[in-house]
């Protein structure tokens, strides 16, 4: 049950996206579409995992993008393209998901 909150918050975190990498430079493309690819990635990996008997495997995967997510974010403030705010915002969405997941792979580890 777990992981359809998952996928939840990953699909309205990716809807959100549109409205924020579209203010993005033109020379910052490969951030622009490392952000968006990296997020669908997730969120195939998620319903991935599901299907998987290697689903630790995944799960991990699933987390180390969302350690790159995060790190595209700070990069991007940084570089003063998305605001502080906007900044706390999508990394607190980041934080809520990594949650559910490291929740998912407790809730997997009781289940064994």
């Amino acid at each position: 049950m777990n992981d359809f909150l998952i996928i939840k918050n990953m699909k309205r975190f990716i809807m959100s996206l549109d409205d924020i990498i579209i203010n993005y430079p033109r020379k910052e493309n490969v951030i622009k579409d490392r952000l968006y690819n990296d997020s669908l990635d997730i969120l195939y990996l998620i319903y991935l995992a599901n299907n998987s008997k290697d689903r630790k495997n995944i799960q991990v995967q699933i987390l180390s993008k969302i350690s790159m997510l995060d790190f595209y974010f700070e990069r991007s403030l940084k570089n003063k393209y998305i605001s502080e705010k906007i900044c706390q915002k999508k990394c607190n969405e980041l934080l809520t998901i990594t949650k559910l997941v490291l929740g998912w792979i407790k809730s997997d580890k009781i289940k064994l």
